[in-house]
């Protein structure tokens, strides 16, 4: 009995858990059903936007793609284990720890065989599966028409041919070298090898295995080496990219030389396959590898060395121009007009009369600083928000062009409670905020043309409601048929209540509300509670999403976001709507999968709609000749931290789409701005149907579209050091720029580490401290006339410095870029001015300050730095806007709004000061048209725009200049002045922290009053 029970134990032991079979399968149910709803929901929310093909492109291709790697991996893998096996000597002498081996592998032998090439199979799958995308250009590529420098080929040989066929040779490489290790491991493991001292035996069935595969392996180098000559055109690691002089003498040809003497080894060893003489290829290898160094590495080092840099210069001169040409074109700076601006540094009374359109749209409004004003005066409720860094647009009012600062007042579900509440309640933002770049009020404030709640202004009707925005919430419920709409709308008035307490008594609980009849729903509706308060209420009346109209897409839901709400709760009803995916890069992203997308997505209002508009650009790292940079670094300035530590390496753009997102129903257009794109063209046949034409952009929205501030930046970058075409020159680094620091972010506009706001709606903490770094000053969109003769038109601009460190560095300008970003507003039609490229070359002569300099002069300057001090003090800080830089009045022009704020309490910037400065001469006034008179003798010779700020007609620009006006005599002298000041900030101070905005005028005009006595005193 005993040892029945003792035999019996094991085989209990070795019994499956009934329990445990539940747990894998319910794991397994678990996983299965997490996928099918990913898939599905996939499926649902293309198919919704109506780019369904898109993503099925993407499967079928990924999917062929792995099936095409796993069987090119596992099936010849499996092949080679089985031929090996099956060619095993039958009487062969193994040694003891063979013998073991053997009795360890042989019980799984068959196991081995078939999931051993499966494993590395689906690696190979993946593998495969990832290169869909170079795989679909190869085969919808086209000719360019053009060629390179170097071997004449078509450049779609090496934008689309030599990355495929580069992958295609690395890919069978790997399957030749796993079969070459699988069969001579299987060999060697069944005495197909032999080792026995110094005898080595191996099997005539092993050695043509091995040596085919060593063929195979050989020739596949040789075809590898053969393609390296042509990857040489884009080799960045020399002085410049592309093939120098000691590349193409040494290098390449040293490629072809190595090419030649791998096929030869290859021959050598398919010989040994049949002779059985292994002397010649193993000679033919040792050959190959002293060739690899002598050939490969020796000869280029000893040519670079003693021909190349001794007269190095004239050597690479027809190689560098090669560089500079593919550069400018590749980067579309290659058109760009220069221009000589003999820039004058004195200032004359009537002197910016020939530049009225320019001087009269000024921005004197900063979108990187009033953000906190937008929100403390347009935000109204704490469900609502604004973005940190708001856009700069332009709107035709009364016939005119206005450039403007506006932003999205957008939902945020932080604060709000309960499922219901974020999910169903708070689901949109409301209206599009819009306010004049060139005015302020007499307090300071932004002087709005688009505001208020319901939204009113001189833009017209349109519809107000963003359920897709840059902070929407991850997903909403809405629309559908209900008895009574649940969406918050807007707020009605002060006394409204939220609808978390409005709707308390209704809701039993989270998750069990009682569905409303169904029935047609009003639109909009005010609901009046019992106390008097009163909300608007709405229902989604769009198609933005994906109908959640049965219980299987209810349980996909549910899934997909963690919430069995969605499942079971009774306001989720019969046509209801869920949003997700709303972000409008994201969305962008999606539906054009190639793009790399602009990190300043805007919204406009647009044909009675607010639209998002996403600049989209197509690049490459292929460009023969073009000089490779890492995109990520270029666009990075002081308004726009890195957001990823991951290199993306161009040498190739184009800003090929522009893309649009309604921000009520989510739709996205994709418009083939660039038609003449290489890559544009063959994504177009991969994803037919996807991109409509110019010719279908209305003109409103063409009057919109603005040249992309990352697309700036990339060439402002190359342009630094490409604007120099002569190759001397070019080697030398005489005449090389920079773009300068900028100098608020390292001096006044924040002391304090800050939470930047990302295109993607999410967080960056970027410090921005005098001594946080150097960032480079952001280029800016004004109207403005580059050059003489030149007509004003909304640009974006940039300037330059000398590029040197150290002692030699001087801040003065050296160059000024600005690139026409007015597309027109004709539709279908885009202005032939349109991204026109214009650089004002200063003469090397003349010392035009730089805006560091700039900056500088106004910190230390004893005047401006009084009244600074004066603003500071009490419970106020200085906030210095964005320096800006105009060519006018045949010099430069730098202007800085100058912001105050309280330090505690409700404290958000207004715009106090203006400072201004032309050549030597400093003006620091209330307003840019006091500034400018300032400057120019007592009269500018135009208006600025914001002049009229108190009530007072401002001067006829017309007018011949005069004499500057005399100050008027002190009314009291200096310390009388002060104490007034003094009274007049502490009172403005308790004001701004108790919102009584009326007494807060008040104070001020009295300390504007007391600063000027004190001036005058002074």
């Amino acid at each position: 009995m005993t040892d029945q029970s003792t035999s019996a134990e094991p085989a209990r032991t070795r019994r499956i858990s009934p329990i445990a079979v539940t747990v894998v399968l319910v794991i397994l149910l678990i996983l299965g059903f997490l996928a099918v709803a990913s898939v599905m929901t996939e499926v649902l929310w293309y198919r919704q936007l109506g780019y369904l093909p898109v993503l099925t492109t993407q499967w079928i291709a990924a999917g062929v793609m792995f099936v095409i790697g796993f069987l090119a991996m596992a099936v010849p893998v499996f092949f080679a284990i089985d031929l090996a096996y099956r060619k095993r000597p039958v009487y062969a002498r193994l040694t003891a720890q063979l013998d073991r081996y053997q009795e360890l592998v042989e019980p799984v032998r068959r196991v081995v065989k078939w999931a051993l090439p499966a494993l590395v199979g689906l690696f190979g799958g993946f593998a495969a599966a990832s290169q869909w995308q170079r795989v679909l250009l190869w085969l919808n590529s086209s000719p360019t028409g053009e060629t390179d420098a170097e071997f004449g080929l078509d450049l779609s040989f090496f934008l689309f041919q030599l990355p495929f066929w580069q992958g295609v040779v690395g890919f069978a490489s790997a399957v030749i070298l796993l079969c070459l290790i699988a069969g001579v491991a299987t060999s060697y493991l069944y005495g197909g090898i032999s080792f026995s001292g110094r005898d080595f035996r191996i099997s005539k069935a092993t050695r043509i295995q091995t040596a085919v595969f060593a063929t195979l392996y050989l020739l596949l180098q040789g075809i590898s080496l053969w393609l390296d000559q042509y990857a040489s055109l884009t080799d960045a690691s020399g002085r410049f990219t592309g093939a120098t002089y000691s590349v193409v003498h040494a290098v390449i040809p040293g490629k072809q030389i190595l090419a030649a003497i791998a096929v030869l080894v290859a021959v050598l060893f398919l010989v040994t396959a049949f002779t059985g003489k292994w002397r010649l290829p193993v000679i033919g290898t040792a050959l190959l590898l002293v060739s690899g160094l002598v050939v490969g590495v020796g000869y280029p080092w000893a040519i670079q060395e003693f021909r190349v840099k001794p007269d190095e210069k004239s050597l690479e001169n027809e190689y560098l121009e090669r560089n500079i040409e593919a550069t400018r074109h590749a980067y579309g700076i290659d058109q760009v007009e220069v221009e000589r601006y003999d820039a004058v540094t004195d200032a004359e009374p009537g002197q910016l009369r020939g530049d009225a359109v320019t001087t009269s749209n000024i921005r004197i409004i900063d979108p990187e600083v009033v953000s906190p004003t937008f929100a403390q005066l347009e935000q109204s409720r704490q469900y609502y928000q604004f973005p940190s860094s708001l856009s700069v647009d332009r709107y035709e009012i009364d016939g005119k062009t206005e450039d403007t600062v506006s932003a999205i007042r957008d939902i945020n579900v932080d604060g709000q409670q309960g499922w219901y509440n974020r999910t169903l309640v708070y689901t949109h933002g409301y209206g599009l905020v819009a306010a004049y770049g060139n005015q302020r009020s007499s307090g300071g404030e932004p002087v709005f043309l688009e505001s208020g709640i319901p939204t009113s202004g001189r833009l017209g009707d349109f519809e107000p409601r963003v359920y897709f925005g840059m902070y929407s919430p991850e997903y909403s419920i809405v629309g559908g048929e209900r008895d009574r709409p649940i969406e918050l709308d807007y707020p009605a008035d002060d006394q409204t209540q939220t609808p978390a307490e409005d709707d308390a008594a209704e809701q039993p609980a989270e998750g069990a509300e009682e569905a409303p009849a169904a029935e047609e729903a009003p639109v909009e509706e005010i609901v009046e509670e019992s106390d008097g308060a009163r909300q608007n209420l709405t229902t989604f009346s769009g198609d933005g999403g994906p109908v959640i109209d049965n219980i299987f897409t209810k349980i996909i839901y549910a899934l997909k976001f963690q919430d069995m709400e969605v499942l079971l709760s009774g306001a989720v009803v019969d046509g209801s709507q869920i949003l997700y995916d709303r972000n409008p890069v994201d969305r962008v992203q999606k539906v054009a999968p190639y793009l790399t997308i602009d990190s300043a997505p805007y919204a406009s209002v647009v044909d009675g709609r607010v639209v998002w508009i996403v600049d989209g650009y197509t690049t490459s790292d292929a460009y023969p000749y073009s000089e490779l940079k890492d995109m990520n670094e270029l666009i990075v300035d002081a308004d726009n931290p890195r957001r990823s530590q991951l290199s993306n390496p161009v040498n190739y753009i184009r800003n090929s789409v522009k893309a649009t997102v309604d921000a009520y129903d989510g739709s996205v257009s994709l418009y083939a701005w660039d038609e003449e794109d290489p890559l544009l063209k063959a994504w177009g046949g991969i994803f037919p149907g996807t991109l409509k034409s110019i010719s279908e952009m209305s003109g409103e929205l063409l009057s919109h579209v603005r040249y992309p501030s990352d697309m700036f930046k990339v060439q402002r970058e190359l342009l630094a050091t490409y604007h120099v075409t002569d190759p001397g020159a070019f080697y030398s680094d005489e005449d090389a720029w920079r773009t300068p620091t900028d100098p608020v972010s390292t001096s006044a506009r924040t002391t304090t580490t800050t939470t930047q706001t990302n295109a993607d709606g999410t967080s960056t903490a970027a410090s921005t401290s005098a001594g946080s770094g150097q960032p480079k000053q952001p280029p800016y969109y004004l109207t403005l006339a580059a050059g003489a003769n030149a007509d004003p038109n909304f640009s974006i601009y940039s300037t330059y410095i000398p590029r040197a460190e150290g002692a030699g560095q001087r801040d003065i300008l050296t160059g000024y870029l600005a690139a026409n970003a007015n597309a027109g507003s004709e539709d279908g039609v885009v202005s032939e001015e349109y991204g026109t490229l214009k650089l004002l070359t200063l003469p090397k002569g003349t010392s035009i300050p730089g805006p560091g300099q700039v900056q500088n002069s106004f910190t230390t300057d004893n005047q401006v730095s009084q009244l600074l001090n004066i603003l500071r003090q009490g419970e106020s800080e200085v906030i210095s806007g964005n320096l800006l830089t105009l060519p006018v009045g045949g010099g430069l022009l730098y202007v800085q709004p100058v912001y105050v704020q309280a330090k505690q309490g409700t404290s958000f910037p207004i715009l106090q000061k203006v400072l201004a400065s032309f050549g030597d001469e400093i003006a620091f006034e209330d307003t840019l048209d006091e500034a400018l008179d300032s400057l120019f003798g007592g009269n500018s010779g135009v208006d600025a725009g914001d002049g009229d700020i108190s009530g007072e007609t401002p001067e006829d620009p017309s007018e011949e200049p005069g004499e500057p006006v005399e100050p008027s005599v002190p009314s009291a002298d200096l310390e009388t002045a002060l104490k007034d000041m003094q009274e007049a900030l502490s009172e403005r101070d308790e004001a701004m922290q108790q919102g009584d905005w009326a007494a807060f005028g008040e104070a001020d005009e009295r300390l504007r009053d007391a600063i000027e006595r004190a001036m005058q005193a002074e």
